[in-house]
Parts: C-alpha cells; structure tokens; sequence
C-alpha cells in the first residue's frame, strides 16, 4: 500500500526534506502531503529499463537533445504537488530555464518535457487521475501509462481488463488518448518512427524473454 505521511507541506518543504541518496523508498508530493510509494518489482523494473534503452536509442538515431535522468522530479503548475515519474525524458535545451533544476534535480516547464511514461502498479489511481489531470495541466506533450498487469480501472483499459498501453497526447490544450493492445504498433508523436509493440513492451518485463 502507499503510505501517506500525515503533514502539509509546500514544494520546497518537500525537496528540501526529500531523504538524500533514498533507495529503498520514493516519495512525491500531492497536494501538499507526502506520499511514500509501492516499492517497485523486478518486472516493473525490467519495464522501465526496456524503455528507457529504446527512447535513447531513438533519440541517438535522430540526434535528439534529450535525455532521461536517473530520478527527475516533476512540479505541478496548479497544486502543492510534485511527481517521481517512472521515465521522465528531459530537454537538455530548456534545462537553463528551470531554476530547481541544477540544485533539486525539478522541472516545471512544458517545454523541458517532451514525454514522461509512468508505469502502472497498485497505485493505478494516481496515474489514471491525480498524473494524467496534472500532467495535461503542466502542457506535456505525451504522457504515456504503461499498465503491463492490467491492474487500472475498467474505465480506462476495457472490460474484460487487459494488458494496455494509454497514449495521451496534447491537442488544444487537452489531451487525447489512443490505446495500444497486443501487436498493435505504438503510436508516438514525440518519436514517429519507434517501431515496438505494446507486445514487445509487455513481454520486456519477462526475464526469461
């Protein structure tokens, strides 16, 4: 379960009190209260790193000046809230602009973001609400959730559940989804030519593939 430490603080309360060197737990901000986060498994792990080596990769190939930190922060334009995305890719060039970057290792601005991915686990609520409003609020451009065990509402991924890949991409200020199953090719604005399956995706937290 996620624990909620019962104390309102504002954003630079919590970077300032965020532990140094934290492994074992992660915490981020929501609405001014400290949420300590699911610890992550070895097949969300292996996920992320999936993605992470296939977005560098892409943004080797076309000389992108972009690049995915090992923990970046992201702050809410319109709450006391601040994120630990699971993949946050970052926009070298606008990084002089963000004035917590350099000593919080935070950005706030649309225009350093050009995709942040979020990983679904038991937490599924703060992905499919509390991220995806805040996240379209900030003005990214692509928010993808990845919900590889199908754990998220039927709402969101169908009914029956099934393993799907959201797609939120920012049109007029809104984001609009499209939703990737099985073979289907990923669709992906900030990287039109990535040829991967949510299949590929879905099968990277196998170890044993």
């Amino acid at each position: 379960m996620v624990q909620s430490l019962p104390i309102t603080i504002n954003v630079d309360q919590f970077l300032d009190w965020y532990p140094a060197n934290s492994t074992q737990f992660h915490y981020e901000l929501h609405n001014g209260f400290i949420k300590q986060m699911p610890p992550p498994t070895g097949d969300h792990e292996l996920l992320i790193a999936f993605l992470i080596k296939q977005i560098l990769l892409e943004c080797a190939r076309l000389s992108k000046p972009y690049d995915i930190p090992k923990m970046g922060f992201v702050q809410s334009s319109e709450s006391e809230s601040v994120f630990l995305p699971d993949l946050l890719l970052l926009n070298r060039l606008n990084l002089v602009n963000e004035p917590l970057w350099r000593s919080k290792s935070t950005v706030s601005q649309a225009s350093s973001i050009p995709l942040v991915i979020e990983v679904v686990s038991t937490n599924w609520r703060d992905d499919y609400f509390t991220k995806l409003g805040q996240y379209e609020a900030i003005g990214i451009p692509e928010y993808w959730i990845v919900d590889y065990a199908a754990l998220g509402g039927r709402k969101f991924i169908g009914n029956p559940k099934q393993p799907t890949i959201s797609i939120y991409s920012l049109f007029e200020g809104e984001y609009q989804v499209k939703q990737f199953r099985n073979g289907d090719f990923i669709e992906s604005l900030a990287f039109p030519e990535l040829v991967l399956t949510a299949e590929q995706i879905f099968n990277s937290a196998n170890p044993q593939i």
